[in-house]
């Protein structure tokens, strides 16, 4: 058997081992790249589930966005600010995301395989540009965003889509080899390590740790060599706590997560004000706008800190629904990026599971930081906290999810749009 033939078998047996894989031509592939060029056809060809998990994460962050969000925005002594400040900015947010998205939904994933390592070269050259002084701008100590007048873009959340784009890419280039270190492992680490030393210099390891956990798990559902992978999550556990240890500010965050009350005014005042909204809310919540942390006591309370403000105001119920809607919205990830596999459309299949494993841990993270299970990362909740770079790039993905599941849908049907 051919080095190729082995690896296309791993990459199967990586996903269930039990998958029956069709052997295509070029001609095949050309024929199917033409069929699946421009969308058409009614809206029971997409995953209605997939559709309406999103929907609901969006409309709820919302209208929590705008009840975490009129205590600061009346409070602003900056002139114009009204209750409807984060309101009105989060709509137009979306309103653009969603455009956004159905630009790009037209695109074939054989295009946005093309497109791939442009983009991710594009998304590292914003990240060397934000670091310029005078052209990115700091705000709270981070040096994340380039403004464009009153629009602020942060390279970090289009770092995500990119990423995912380009390490399917580079599994499927290199199918081949994925088993070797050197020539498989090797080189995306290099990339990855570059991308982490740049976001670090912001500062953004929430960011970092994204990016390295949408890369790195498309690497292992490509097929990378487990031993190998391994010997990764021990390095970068290793990585992380000396990352940790070096940075005062980091090992700040640390301590204050070991044990918030310990200096509850100093380095556990955000997690201590969290916990307070969540055991005030209980199991109901103290009901919709009725947040005390949210006046002022919990810090960004309409970004970073939002679920805490859902548990106050909606209680357990309320965590418990944000929950299962984004475990619904992954698993369909997953389950569409599989049945791609199953149809030999790796990279489309490989991109979907990339972007269900972006979903997941980020949602994982935030849930974690605001529960106090997990210290202080500086990571918003996907598709539901105030911010206009994260919102779009959410969109976006969501669309690219969605175009891989209207592509399988028609080849499985056979149909020509």
């Amino acid at each position: 058997m051919s080095a190729p033939a082995r690896s296309v078998n791993r990459l199967a047996a990586t996903f269930s081992g039990l998958f029956p894989f069709r052997r295509s031509s070029a001609a095949d592939a050309a024929r199917a790249a033409g069929r699946l060029a421009r969308p058409s056809g009614p809206a029971h060809e997409l995953d209605l589930a997939l559709i309406w998990s999103s929907i609901g994460l969006l409309l709820l962050g919302l209208v929590m966005v705008y009840s975490a969000s009129i205590a600061i925005a009346e409070g602003s002594r900056f002139t114009g600010y009204q209750q409807y400040y984060f309101l009105i900015r989060h709509a137009i947010f979306l309103s653009v995301g969603i455009g956004a998205g159905l630009v790009a939904f037209q695109l074939s994933m054989v295009q946005w395989q093309r497109l791939a390592p442009a983009l991710f070269v594009a998304g590292v050259v914003l990240l060397v540009v934000v670091l310029i002084p005078g052209l990115g701008r700091e705000v709270n100590g981070a040096q994340r965003w380039l403004g464009f007048g009153p629009i602020n873009l942060q390279p970090s959340e289009l770092m995500k889509i990119f990423a995912a784009l380009y390490a399917a890419d580079y599994t499927v280039r290199k199918l081949d080899v994925m088993g070797s270190f050197r020539h498989g492992f090797l080189p995306m680490m290099a990339v990855i390590l570059f991308v982490g030393f740049l976001l670090l210099r912001e500062p953004d390891f929430g960011a970092f740790v994204v990016i390295t956990t949408i890369a790195f798990g498309v690497l292992f559902l490509g097929g990378v060599n487990v031993r190998v992978f391994a010997l990764l999550a021990v390095v970068a556990v290793i990585g992380f706590v000396i990352l940790i240890w070096t940075s005062p500010y980091r090992r700040d965050r640390l301590f204050g997560f070991m044990d918030p009350w310990q200096d509850a005014f100093g380095k556990g005042y955000q997690l201590s004000h969290a916990l307070i909204a969540f055991g005030r809310g209980e199991w109901f919540g103290v009901g919709l706008g009725a947040s005390v942390e949210k006046l002022f006591y919990l810090p960004e309370a309409h970004t970073d800190f939002l679920l805490a403000v859902i548990a106050e105001e909606l209680g357990l119920v309320g965590v418990l629904v944000v929950v299962a809607l984004f475990a619904l919205l992954v698993q369909r990830a997953f389950v569409i990026g599989r049945e791609a596999i199953k149809l030999e459309r790796y990279f489309p299949g490989l991109v979907a599971q990339g972007i269900g494993l972006w979903f997941g841990g980020q949602s994982f993270i935030n849930m974690g930081v605001n529960m106090g299970l997990l210290p202080t990362k500086g990571l918003t909740l996907p598709l539901m906290s105030f911010g206009g770079s994260g919102i779009v790039a959410n969109c976006v993905a969501l669309a690219i999810l969605l175009r891989v599941d209207w592509e399988v849908r028609q080849l499985k049907r056979g149909a020509t749009p």
